[in-house]
């Protein structure tokens, strides 16, 4: 799996470069997550799913267990550039409720 982390103040950028966020990537992306969320490492996770364009329940499985490690050390995760397909899916799922999500990373770590 494809991706890029990077620090901005308080908050880690990780972007995923993948178009698909699906059993094949998120036992790799879940590992990811649990070094990135540790305690007092970060205040917030945003997630940038610029170039995700499917993801099955396996990918969401990843993005809340990221959430979950986040909340348990007071941290949160933010996702951005999420695609129509994706939020869809997130919307029907009820996961647009869980997840704060913005159009650009600036407005994420703002928040």
């Amino acid at each position: 799996m494809k991706f890029v982390v990077r620090k901005n103040g308080k908050a880690t950028i990780l972007t995923l470069h993948v178009r698909k966020l699906d059993a094949t990537v998120s036992p790799e992306l879940k590992a990811e997550f649990l070094v990135l969320c540790k305690p007092k490492t970060n205040e917030k996770l945003v997630v940038d799913m610029k170039e995700v364009e499917f993801c099955d329940s396996s990918g969401l499985s990843a993005l809340l267990i990221a959430d979950r490690t986040m909340r348990e050390h007071g941290g949160s995760v933010h996702l951005v550039h999420v695609q129509k397909k994706v939020l869809d899916l997130m919307k029907i799922s009820q996961l647009d409720r869980v997840f704060s999500i913005s159009e650009k990373i600036e407005q994420a770590i703002a928040r």
